[in-house]
């Protein structure tokens, strides 16, 4: 059965990051995460609706009032 362990490589030595395997010799295959930065993505609007969008409410009041709100009754 394979097993994962988490490792780090740094100067020819390996640094066990979570539990260690309890072995003395294995055969081991070593796969290399290349460590990337996370890359934001800025979001545009859509250029073709410039001018177009009207804002009814925002994210802390509701547009229709709470009496309106059928879920409440």
């Amino acid at each position: 059965m394979l097993k994962s362990y988490e490792a780090t490589y740094e100067n020819g030595q390996i640094k066990w990051l979570s539990e260690q395997p309890e072995i003395t010799s294995a055969r081991i295959i070593v796969t290399i995460l290349e460590e990337t930065k996370p890359q934001i993505k800025r979001r545009f609007p859509i250029p073709d609706m410039a001018g177009k969008v009207k804002i009814l409410g925002d994210i802390v009041s509701p547009i229709v009032d709470q009496e309106d709100w059928e879920c409440l009754k």
